[in-house]
């Protein structure tokens, strides 16, 4: 059975999206079959795959409205080894269309249930908040794994999202943990990035891999280009992180 992820943070520009691309293609070049799930109405990962989101027919939109099924929405191998379910900006009006729609908390899981088994790992892309869409985030997926860039307010809404986390667990999907806080965005020539990680270190009682993202301007290019990191520039310092983060992420499955 698939382990399911959810890639979560209520701040934005954290690393959500170029953390869910690069995960999912660097889980693929080690052999393993990946759905990536689009839940931001930005669309920015399923951009980031070479998807052009204004000319997709069904997405993760007109999957939870009940108007086509998980298969219909599913576009297959964008890369090799990965498919995605995609999204566009339709998305952000889904919450207002689910007023009343009973446990519209387990819309997503109960159609990601008929094809979880077919994949090794499904990556869920958040939204930079915690709505409903997060929501149906956390109940499908197994655990969080949550970027935090390396910057001076990183702890500051940590605690509402491990709020959250612990909230959906007790209330709603008793088998979600945190996977684990993953940091972005590090510069090696500043104290500061040092110095939060340490923070965060000291502050925290949940899992921090070992993989630290680094502040890299050919990860920021790749997205433009729609490739993820590692087929984009597969030797650049971008690249060998998520490669390092993707063996963590399955030595954690074991």
């Amino acid at each position: 059975m698939g382990r399911i992820i959810a890639v979560a943070n209520q701040k934005g520009g954290v690393g959500k999206t170029t953390t869910s691309i690069n995960l999912s293609s660097c889980l693929a070049e080690k052999g393993k079959k990946i759905l990536v799930i689009d839940t931001d109405p930005q669309g920015n990962t399923t951009s980031g795959f070479g998807v052009d989101k204004n000319n997709v027919e069904n997405t993760i939109y007109e999957l939870i409205l009940g108007e086509c099924s998980i298969r219909d929405a599913i576009i297959r191998e964008v890369i090799p080894n990965v498919s995605i379910i995609p999204t566009n900006v339709n998305l952000a009006a889904a919450e207002i269309e689910l007023i009343g729609v009973e446990k519209k908390e387990y819309l997503l899981r109960n159609e990601v249930d008929y094809i979880r088994d077919e994949y090794d790992f499904i990556i869920i892309d958040c939204p930079p908040s915690l709505n409903m869409l997060t929501i149906n985030a956390m109940t499908t997926a197994g655990s969080v794994l949550v970027p935090i860039q390396c910057e001076y307010y990183a702890l500051e809404g940590l605690s509402q999202l491990i709020h959250t986390i612990n909230l959906v667990k007790a209330r709603l999907n008793p088998e979600l943990d945190m996977e684990g806080v993953v940091f972005t965005m590090y510069d090696m020539r500043t104290n500061l990035s040092a110095q939060v990680v340490e923070n965060v270190k000291a502050n925290l009682n949940h899992k921090i891999f070992n993989t630290l993202i680094p502040r890299n301007v050919r990860l920021a290019e790749a997205p433009s280009f729609g490739m993820p990191i590692n087929i984009y520039d597969p030797k650049s310092a971008g690249a060998e992180a998520y490669r390092s983060l993707a063996q963590e992420i399955i030595e954690n499955t074991r």
